[in-house]
């Protein structure tokens, strides 16, 4: 085979021939067969390769794929952990209860499920990706889980110390909020009747979480699903001083994790701790009666600061947000339209001629039935006889509260030149990160329940697994904000604000990743769940050589620009 080149008015063509050689008296001369230019320049090359001698042969006659596992995924998350060092947080030396711990934090945020299915998702057999190989753990069952998740409780302590000499500095700002999750089983001690109770009819365990003021978990608390937020408030103060050792500490909570009775009884006797909190709306409408919360204190400003002798040595700030008091005016009187619509329903039942409604105690359960549903009875006089009923709005109450919608105070023992107004309102707001933890812990990504436990130790060890794995995902989504839908720019965010008590806003850039779909660079933007599914797409394929004798090799799939950019952002090798 021939080729030669030629060039036509500055541009330079090739041509493919095919040639035969032969003698003609005694001369060599050539002979050109046919032109292959047309042809795919792949398919030239092996004309080109054949012609010299060598044998081609279909690549599943040299090649078999026997098996191909996700591995993409697997390799985020585990060198995330391996990043982070969680796996000597976890213990200082190697183990086979630190390795399978390990596994199931990896897991957990793969593919959440039981402790039965996630064995057989590590087994050679029913691998469902490459984790359980890369950890060496295929032989393990669910025996062997259930004794790591023992040796996790026994260690729990430790760890969170860890956590915490990590992510916490003395005088630290430490969030914290509590939740409850529903219990289905009857064996656990830990599950009991709580607040939450009514909303699904079964027991619950409550949690609270600790986290630094950036939202990285350090810690969590289990107890009763009765007992509070606010009494579980206690053990974890216990724990930042004397377990941490952490001599001065602010505690940012909600107005019902950080009570009266909270900070007069363990939070003022432990010193060198203060809080931030905010105040329940009794006490607020206390403040404005005694008039100490007027219209006049926001004529400049959306907060301004108070002192009341009701909170000796505290500082309040006072803060109206319009656009939530345009909200809550709006959905008061939609609850109140509703209201009197059914209300009027039940006084029109008390006039009819045919089946009249009758009797106190018969107009009493049909009213009680509206006026519990909409919680509008604050609102309404009512007044029920034998025969008749009527009702009529309490003008005055509800123009009281309007008169407070949009206001709020939060209550603070940190010191002006620690912290002003605007950083008070800043950290209280940023319980917004506890919250969402718990979005992530709950419902989103790793789905604490169904809690599949009997015993409290286990119980207590799942919730604490969780929290490790949502640890994970934090400095996973810390380090691919720019490939997900959240705000990587905050700190421009933060200055596009009028102010602290204005609503928050997202960045230009944010905003253009929410109408594009599309980063800057023209990578797709991706939720977090999505980004894993679209890494389980590089699969890791152990490939054995035909007829050749030799062993099988593994060969990954060739990743895409984006999930390149995936391990990148990570810092962390794709092949583990």
């Amino acid at each position: 085979m021939a080729t030669t080149t030629r060039k036509v008015k500055g541009k330079i063509y090739q041509t493919f021939l095919l040639r035969r050689n032969y003698r003609d008296g005694g001369k060599v001369k050539h002979e050109t067969v046919g032109n292959i230019s047309h042809l795919p320049r792949h398919i030239i090359e092996l004309i080109r390769r054949s012609l010299r001698g060598e044998i081609m042969s279909p690549a599943d006659e040299l090649f078999e794929i026997r098996r191909s596992l996700p591995h993409g995924h697997v390799a985020a998350v585990l060198g995330t952990i391996r990043r982070t060092a969680l796996e000597e947080t976890l213990a200082s030396r190697p183990s086979d209860n630190r390795t399978l711990v390990t596994a199931m934090i990896a897991e957990r945020i793969i593919d959440p499920e039981s402790k039965l299915a996630t064995a057989r998702r590590f087994a050679k057999e029913t691998a469902a990706s490459s984790l359980g190989e890369l950890l060496g753990i295929e032989d393990a069952d669910e025996n062997d889980l259930y004794s790591a998740m023992d040796w996790l409780y026994e260690h729990k302590a430790g760890i969170e110390t860890k956590l915490a000499r990590k992510h916490l500095e003395e005088r630290a700002l430490v969030l914290y909020d509590g939740s409850s999750s529903h219990y289905t089983g009857s064996s656990c001690p830990l599950a009991k009747f709580g607040k939450d109770a009514g909303k699904t009819g079964f027991p619950q365990i409550n949690y609270g979480l600790i986290c630094n003021k950036d939202g990285c978990p350090v810690a969590v608390e289990v107890v009763d699903g009765n007992i509070g937020d606010a009494k579980a408030l206690g053990r974890q103060l216990d724990k930042l001083r004397n377990r941490f050792n952490l001599r001065r500490v602010i505690m940012v909570g909600d107005r019902g994790s950080i009570t009266d009775a909270r900070i007069n009884e363990e939070i003022k006797p432990a010193q060198g701790v203060d809080w931030i909190t905010a105040l329940r709306a009794p006490a607020i409408k206390e403040l404005a009666a005694q008039e100490l919360i007027q219209p006049s204190l926001f004529d400049e400003r959306d907060m301004a600061g108070i002192k009341s002798p009701d909170f000796p040595g505290e500082r309040l700030i006072v803060c109206r947000n319009p656009f939530l008091a345009q909200e809550r005016t709006r959905k008061r009187q939609e609850l109140l339209k509703a209201t009197e619509k059914d209300l009027e329903k039940v006084a029109a039942a008390t006039r009819r001629a045919r089946k009249r409604l009758k009797g106190k105690a018969g107009i009493g359960v049909a009213v009680g039935k509206i006026i519990n549903h909409y919680k509008m009875a604050k609102h309404f006089k009512l007044t029920i006889a034998e025969d008749s009923f009527s009702y009529e709005r309490k003008e005055p109450e509800i123009a009281a509260e309007a008169a407070l919608d949009g206001i709020y105070v939060i209550r603070t023992s940190v010191e002006a030149s620690v912290f002003s107004s605007e950083d008070v309102v800043g950290r209280y707001k940023d319980l917004a990160l506890v919250e969402r933890a718990f979005r992530c812990l709950k419902t989103v990504d790793l789905h604490i329940r169904p809690i599949y436990h009997w015993r409290k130790e286990r119980v207590v060890a799942h919730i604490f697994l969780c929290m490790l794995a949502y640890y994970v995902e934090w400095h996973m989504r810390q380090a691919l904000a720019p490939l997900l839908f959240d705000d990587e720019d905050k700190e421009y965010a933060q200055k596009l604000r009028t102010s602290v008590v204005a609503p928050a806003v997202r960045s230009p850039m944010a905003e253009e990743k929410d109408n594009s779909r599309r980063t800057p660079q023209g990578y797709p933007v991706h939720s977090f769940q999505t980004l894993l599914q679209d890494l389980a797409t590089i699969a890791k394929n152990r490939v054995n050589p035909c007829g050749q004798g030799k062993a099988d090799f593994f060969m990954l799939t060739k990743p895409t620009p984006l999930q390149k950019r995936v391990f990148e952002l990570l810092k962390t090798p794709l092949s583990l």
